[in-house]
């Protein structure tokens, strides 16, 4: 790291310096190299560092609370910096109350099903019930979706949505996924309500796995995808090569018209090796009907799925993504949700 926050007295990256320097009253910036430092900056940068700054400013991180990453994007990371050194919600955890008391409720901006316009709809996120409601009126009664919280997932796509604040809840429906998009204007209210989702999966899955440490717990509160995008794909018979948005989540390959759909027209199920599922480079050579060039064999017990890339350097990531799933052995409850996959129409 070049940059560093003689304040605070802690080393920090390019990218995160652009956060420091919004925060003035809390961190002051300078670089390493660049700039010139008197003898007390320097002597209190010796005296503090990373370690203890973090010894200070995490010592009541709560485990569910969603720590980013530098490939996270720019709404986590500057509401991670601001909770931790502006509003210091990990020294005082009172303050964490908007995303740990077990209950939410507010107003988000969610993406209409069939129109595509953003309208303002009433949320509520209730730990007691286990799940996440939406009503399409303030004063309705009923609510238009309840999304249980066992099967709920959350992850940030500003670029997707076309909103920095843009988050993406998936649930299962009928064992389908479901797909809303929403947003606040104010990143703090949408960051919370992220981490109260992930604090309500938390205290879900203690009681369903009472045995399991938080290690064990945090990586399954919420998931990025491993990998989105256009590919073609053709059908089983002899329809030819359709351009499709595809998301990998988990084991799940899905397909949509248009990445903001509500459902998906199909999903693969992507199972193990031992099960029989293999990702063959290319096409088989009769193929015919695709305009993409970079060909991708995903071949299940049942049948043969035959997907096209634009280019050979998506086509790679794409290959990488399911053989990591592919690689990896199956939970005993995945073979359930095969199962389901098998016997649908």
């Amino acid at each position: 790291p070049d940059w560093a926050s003689y304040t605070l007295g802690v080393f920090i990256c390019l990218s995160c310096s652009g956060i420091h320097r919004n925060i003035p009253h809390v961190s002051k910036v300078k670089s390493v190299r660049l700039d010139s430092w008197e003898d007390v900056q320097v002597e209190f940068m010796a005296s503090r560092g990373n370690a203890i700054a973090r010894a200070t400013f995490e010592s009541k991180v709560p485990p569910f609370y969603y720590r980013p990453s530098a490939s996270d994007c720019q709404l986590l990371r500057e509401q991670w910096i601001r909770a931790k050194y502006e509003r210091q919600e990990f020294t005082h955890p009172e303050r964490q109350e908007p995303y740990s008391a077990g209950y939410r409720e507010g107003f988000l901006w969610k993406r209409g099903r069939d129109n595509g316009q953003f309208l303002s709809r009433k949320f509520v996120l209730t730990e007691r019930e286990g799940a996440l409601k939406y009503f399409n009126r303030s004063d309705a009664k009923e609510p238009k979706a309840v999304m249980k919280i066992e099967h709920l997932n959350a992850t940030f796509q500003p670029a997707k949505i076309g909103h920095p604040h843009g988050l993406q809840v998936t649930y299962l429906k009928d064992n389908s996924t479901r797909n809303i998009f929403v947003y606040h204007e104010d990143g703090k209210e949408m960051v919370d309500w992220f981490n109260a989702l992930r604090a309500a999966r938390f205290h879900y899955l203690q009681v369903a796995f009472p045995g399991a440490s938080d290690a064990d717990l945090v990586p399954k509160l919420s998931r990025n995808y491993l990998q989105e995008g256009y590919m073609e794909k053709t059908g089983p018979k002899t329809e030819g090569f359709r351009k499709r948005w595809f998301t990998m989540d988990d084991r799940r390959l899905m397909y949509f018209k248009d990445p903001l759909d509500a459902f998906a027209r199909g999903e693969v199920f992507i199972g193990s090796r031992e099960s029989g599922y293999t990702v063959l480079d290319g096409l088989p050579p009769s193929t015919q009907g695709h305009h993409w060039p970079h060909g991708i064999t995903i071949v299940t017990p049942e049948r043969r799925f035959l997907l096209a890339c634009e280019t050979e350097s998506e086509q790679r990531a794409w290959m990488e993504a399911l053989r990591k799933v592919v690689d990896r052995p199956m939970l005993p409850q995945e073979y359930a949700v095969e199962a389901h996959f098998k016997h649908k129409p």
